[in-house]
């Protein structure tokens, strides 16, 4: 349990830094209290949709991935951060992607936050 809520804390504040870093990203709220929970659903929304959709595009892509010298990895995961953006707009969570570039800069941005919170949290918790 302890690892999940360390998980969701470290996607939080990628997501966080990617939406403050990329213009593209769009994070609202009221007030900041309501800015940090939309920030944690996000960050449990990301979590899922990265534990179950992406193994499955990585394994569909392997062939490609390989080719590509992993490059692809890149792109995977910025059409992760675009599903993650089209549930929370189902869900009526403030939380936007505006396009593929922007998702692309994302994901190098949260996958760059994300090695260097592993460098910091233990090893149980690794983040992507």
């Amino acid at each position: 349990m302890k690892n999940l809520i360390i998980k969701l804390l470290a996607n939080a504040v990628a997501l966080a830094v990617a939406s403050w870093v990329v213009g593209g990203i769009t994070l609202q709220g009221a007030t900041t209290g309501r800015r940090v929970l939309t920030l944690l659903i996000v960050a449990a929304i990301f979590g899922v949709v990265n534990a179950v959709v992406k193994p499955i595009a990585k394994l569909l892509s392997l062939p490609f991935i390989i080719l590509t010298l992993g490059l692809l990895i890149f792109v995977i995961n910025a059409l992760m951060l675009l599903l993650t953006s089209w549930i929370t707009g189902k869900l009526d969570v403030q939380f936007h992607v505006d396009g593929f570039v922007a998702a692309l800069l994302g994901s190098l941005v949260i996958t760059l936050v994300g090695m260097l919170l592993n460098l910091v949290l233990p090893d149980k918790a690794e983040i992507g």
